[in-house]
């Protein structure tokens, strides 16, 4: 496992993973949000953003988490592993909200400077109107992966916490 492709829709847990991941392993732990946004919510320009994303996915080793489906052909045939997270929204969306009562007026560690947590009607209607055509196109990248990548297909917390226990296990028998 060298570069690591997690997918997921808001609230599933990528950023999370990605870093409980790059504590494990030692792998660089990149975040898509922090190529995605610049300081103060101002969107990058796409195409400074599929440069930057392919600029990551050219190194040798990576976690690359989140979005832009316009770099995910390149960053699939890429990574060796594919990591998608399929929650269900009642919990994806418990997550977003106890993450912005948590965290609101701060910026969070995924994201640049000046990008304090807040609650916004446009980010809940985007979560709503993508919960279906995200998850169809996740789910089907992970179905149609090449054989030769690992794909991990996880629907819960537990399965989250089961695979993380597996990368320990790994690490002690490689030494």
């Amino acid at each position: 496992m060298k570069r690591v492709m997690i997918l997921g829709q808001p609230g599933a847990g990528k950023s999370t993973l990605a870093r409980l991941m790059g504590e494990k392993t030692g792998l660089p732990v990149f975040h898509m949000d922090l190529i995605h946004w610049l300081p103060g919510w101002v969107e990058r320009d796409k195409s400074e953003k599929i440069a930057l994303a392919h600029e990551v996915e050219s190194r040798d080793v990576w976690i690359f988490e989140g979005g832009l489906s316009a770099t995910y052909d390149n960053r699939l045939s890429r990574a060796d592993t594919l990591i998608a997270l399929d929650f269900p929204l009642w919990l994806r969306a418990w997550r977003v909200f106890k993450r912005t009562l948590r965290d609101y007026g701060r910026s969070r560690l995924d994201l640049p400077e000046n990008c304090p947590e807040q609650f916004d009607p446009e980010f809940w209607r985007w979560i709503w109107n993508t919960r279906k055509i995200n998850k169809d196109r996740m789910l089907a990248m992970a179905e149609t992966a090449p054989a030769e990548k690992q794909v991990f297909i996880l629907r819960s917390p537990r399965q989250v916490r089961k695979f993380l226990r597996t990368l320990d296990v790994r690490e002690k028998t490689a030494l």
